[in-house]
């Protein structure tokens, strides 16, 4: 029985997870442009997954319930959310106003590794939805389960390592799509919508 419950509680954390991740947004934008272009998939893609690893098993094991006692922390983390997610609205409206990205394969140059390094980290740990999403939301799940933590921050965890890894290594096969500039505009366009949705939403949170 213990472990039908194990069971059930891993597929539950594992869906909620996948549920919070697949929304279109900054994080997941970065990843999907390195696997376009082959660059540093590998290392993007596995900073994304421990990043999420420590997040979601430090809200799961009381860091999100610290959060949610801490009204004024939660607060800071809604105002500078919005600004973040805002900003990246801005940007990609601009992508969209200079004609959309051309993004492919065959464009010259491996990129910087430090530069993918340092982006992927700064989208991460210095995107407050992410920790909304990983510690708060998924945190105060995982404490719904109390006697099973444990398989529900692993199952969120492989949610998390499944999703980036489909999309880093999974974005080559759509490249022929993908390397056309109105896709990305269109992409972008959604982009942008669900950032000043989402900063909306933070800001009502308050």
């Amino acid at each position: 029985m213990l472990a039908e419950n194990s069971l059930g509680v891993f597929l539950a954390g594992l869906a909620n997870a996948l549920a919070l991740i697949v929304a279109v947004g900054a994080q997941n934008a970065h990843v999907l442009r390195h696997g376009l272009l082959g660059r540093h998939v590998a290392t993007v893609v596995v900073i994304c997954i421990a990043s999420d690893a420590v997040l979601i098993t430090g809200g799961v094991y009381g860091l999100g319930a610290l959060l949610i006692a801490a009204p004024r922390v939660s607060a800071v983390l809604a105002y500078i959310g919005t600004l973040f997610l805002w900003g990246y609205a801005v940007v990609a409206l601009v992508r969209i106003w200079r004609g959309g990205q051309r993004l492919s394969p065959d464009q010259a140059g491996p990129g910087s590794w430090w530069l993918s390094v340092s982006t992927t980290l700064m989208l991460t740990w210095l995107n407050p939805a992410v920790y909304i999403d990983t510690v708060l939301v998924l945190g105060r799940l995982g404490d719904s389960h109390a006697a099973h933590r444990l398989a529900f921050a692993a199952g969120a965890i492989s949610g998390s390592a499944l999703f980036f890894s489909a999309l880093g290594f999974g974005a080559r096969r759509a490249a022929p799509w993908l390397a056309r500039p109105r896709v990305w505009q269109a992409l972008d366009g959604l982009i942008a919508v669900v950032m000043l949705l989402a900063g909306w939403h933070l800001l009502g949170a308050v």
